[in-house]
């Protein structure tokens, strides 16, 4: 497989072939090589992002409440008389399908290139794919039974994470609680931006166009069709995430749970309660 590999990028074929082409790269230069390699730690991980996430956006670190004032809609279609061209917005499943592409000849450039090896981009995907919501859920098992970690949770999300041994990566991370007053729920309105270094990769609807836009003009209709009911007493804030801002929601605390073990409240924590599309499990379900 390897050899066959090597020799598609040495006739200029594959993805990367495809690409140089598409963007005026021409054939490569096997003359101008370069002979050193870098340490390719930090890069695999990024190519391995490359595949799911394709595309940052700006900063922006406003919130959205659900006080009666409008938002625009991020994701409509407008009619166009003219026909499409490939820089005009498309349809979610032809845009993802774009970016897996392009992080695919992305991968198979720097691998011909040596920035990184075969394995340590394989490495990254697997260390990846090991994050899983259960790192979310411990950090907010602990801030149901310790008031003094949850203070420390609210005020800098980064150094609480650590305390508990979880890496809440280079982003800057955000606790939002749930209260008897207040509802909080998350989104990205530009695109997919989530805290997968604690929560893994987000679920396809976080992704999706009718999610991204209704959520900040409808969001007490799209939290009932998860099957959460806010009261109207409460009030509904949505947070939006950025490139450089994540937000992690820190459920309320299900009724009947005193004297359970911080272990036992873990698995309490579902991924959509710290979404804030859903509330925490009652103990009656496990």
């Amino acid at each position: 497989m390897a050899d066959k590999h090597t020799h598609e990028h040495q006739q200029g074929h594959g993805i990367g072939g495809f690409f140089r082409k598409l963007f005026g790269g021409g054939q490569h230069d096997h003359g101008h090589e370069h002979d050193h390699k870098h340490e390719a730690h930090g890069h695999a991980h990024h190519a391995a992002a490359a595949h799911d996430h394709g595309h940052a956006h700006e900063a922006h670190g406003h919130e959205h409440h659900d006080h009666g004032h409008g938002h625009g809609d991020h994701g409509h279609d407008h009619p166009h008389p003219h026909p499409h061209t490939a820089r005009e917005f498309q349809p979610d499943e032809k845009v993802h399908g774009y970016y897996q592409l392009l992080g695919l000849a992305l991968k198979e450039l720097l691998i011909e290139k040596q920035v990184f090896t075969a394995e340590e981009i394989r490495k990254a995907i697997a260390d990846r794919d090991a994050v899983t919501p259960a790192m979310g859920a411990r950090v907010v098992a602990r801030a149901w039974v310790d008031p003094a970690f949850k203070a420390r949770l609210l005020r800098d999300a980064h150094a609480a994470c650590n305390e508990v041994g979880v890496d809440a990566g280079p982003t800057n991370l955000i606790a939002v609680e749930n209260t008897d007053t207040v509802h909080n729920v998350v989104v990205c309105t530009l695109c997919s931006c989530y805290p997968r270094t604690i929560l893994g990769l987000p679920p396809s609807w976080y992704k999706s166009r009718e999610y991204r836009a209704r959520i900040v003009r409808e969001p007490r209709a799209v939290l009932k069709e998860f099957g959460t009911t806010i009261p109207e007493y409460m009030e509904v804030r949505v947070h939006d995430s950025t490139a450089d801002m994540r937000y992690l929601v820190v459920p309320a605390r299900p009724a009947g749970t005193e004297g359970m073990s911080e272990e036992a409240l873990a698995a309490l924590v579902n991924r959509d309660s710290m979404i804030g599309v859903a509330l925490a499990d009652s103990p009656a379900k496990h």
